[in-house]
């Protein structure tokens, strides 16, 4: 039973990391869900035990963020954000560091993912109106959205999982991961000055009139009130999907209207896909195989040491990387215990740190990077090598930078 179940997670690791099998083109949504039948299918676990395993706070959060994202584009918010930023920026570097800041800062609120889809059309928009080079403000939306993302627990569906699993309240996430995520971002906003600040023009073209899209009226004050007091709740302490959900119902009643165009932003296969890899991935637990390599592995991650803290920090880079940082959350988080010393938050910190900000190495680590890249791909094609050359280095100075004030915090908060 153990090696079928390898079996059936590694192919629908296979058919995740690949997006697209010449002899099975299905695509990610489709492979997970075909990995949880299997599992099923094979008894590895029961159709109990799957309903059991998918994390229904982590579903309910994901749909009511999407739901609020949507209706803030209806009210043309993005559209907003250019006519803003444009405003302000005199020149194309200046350009840059706002959309890495706007990216990160966004994506800390609203999830990394929705951050990319709905901002990546506004920095096509804005580049293409402003005659800019597209690939340098492409890959600052990307590598800036992860790491802003990784400041609280509905920045990105994996910090979605860890508060679930971890129970960790949110202001004090906030308070162990922010300030990293602070660093990290003025870390890739200087690495972009670094990689970038020569071969950007020196003055902003002349902008082309572009006519403005506007919403309906008054949907933008209401979306922003109730964005804001969904994050006052989430402060609050109140239930994270819950409070997200509120929001979207609130908007809906107010709107007074059937919220078809809403639902229909609503990225179902995301969801579809995280309900197959929480079945995909219990029914790889279940065998026991994977409590058996933390066991062995525990002495040599103690988090109270320098030395446990790096390879801890590498294994996660590298796992992340190989299965992709949701299921490698899902595999490593029930076994965080026994690493973290009296208290395991220093362990669900690092986890969620390191696991988003390893999104960044290559084109394909994070969903937020294919989005970009898809998005703008009419109109400029984002290479892998392109991104690799900026993601490596980003990757492991925003790491070396960002995990010591992790530790630093978690012995400020004890």
């Amino acid at each position: 039973m153990t090696a079928l179940a390898v079996a059936i997670f590694c192919l629908t690791y296979v058919l995740i990391a690949a997006r697209r099998l010449r002899v099975l083109p299905i695509g990610r949504p489709a492979g997970a869900l075909l990995g949880a039948v299997l599992m099923v299918g094979a008894r590895v676990i029961t159709p109990e035990a799957s309903f059991k395993a998918i994390d229904h706070d982590t579903i309910v959060l994901l749909l009511g963020m999407m739901l609020i994202t949507a209706y803030m584009d209806q009210a043309a918010f993005f559209d907003w954000l250019v006519t803003k930023v444009l405003a302000v920026c005199a020149t194309p570097w200046s350009l840059l560091v706002v959309v890495a800041l706007l990216a990160g800062g966004l994506s800390a609120v609203l999830v990394n993912d929705t951050v990319c889809l709905f901002m990546t059309p506004v920095v096509v928009a804005t580049c293409a109106r402003a005659r800019l080079p597209l690939g340098p403000y492409l890959i600052a939306l990307a590598t800036s959205a992860n790491i802003g993302s990784a400041a609280t627990l509905v920045g990105n569906p994996q910090n979605m999982i860890i508060g679930s699993l971890s129970r960790m309240p949110f202001g004090e996430f906030l308070l162990r991961c922010g300030p990293a995520a602070l660093v990290g971002l003025l870390v890739n906003v200087a690495l972009l000055r670094a990689y970038y600040g020569r071969s950007l023009p020196a003055l902003m073209p002349p902008l082309e009139a572009a006519p403005p899209r506007a919403g309906p009226p008054g949907l933008l004050r209401r979306v922003s009130v109730v964005l804001l007091l969904v994050v006052v709740a989430f402060f609050a302490g109140a239930h994270l999907g819950y409070a997200a959900l509120a929001g979207a119902v609130a908007l809906i009643v107010l709107e007074r209207a059937e919220p078809r165009e809403a639902f229909a932003r609503v990225d179902w296969a995301l969801l579809v896909f995280f309900c197959a890899l929480f079945v995909v991935v219990h029914g790889l637990a279940s065998t026991g195989l994977v409590e058996a390599v933390w066991t062995r592995a525990a002495p040599w991650l103690d988090l109270e040491r320098a030395q446990g803290v790096s390879l801890f920090t590498g294994l996660v880079v590298v796992g992340s990387n190989l299965v992709s940082n949701v299921p490698l959350v899902l595999l490593a988080g029930p076994h965080l215990q026994a690493l973290g010393g009296p208290s395991p938050a220093l362990g669900w910190a690092l986890l969620a740190f390191i696991s988003t900000v390893a999104g960044n190495l290559t084109l394909i680590g994070s969903v937020a990077n294919i989005i970009v890249a898809e998005g703008a791909k009419d109109h400029y094609t984002l290479g892998f090598v392109e991104y690799l050359r900026f993601g490596l280095v980003s990757t492991l100075v925003v790491l070396a930078a960002g995990v010591p004030v992790i530790v630093l915090a978690s012995r400020a908060l004890g």
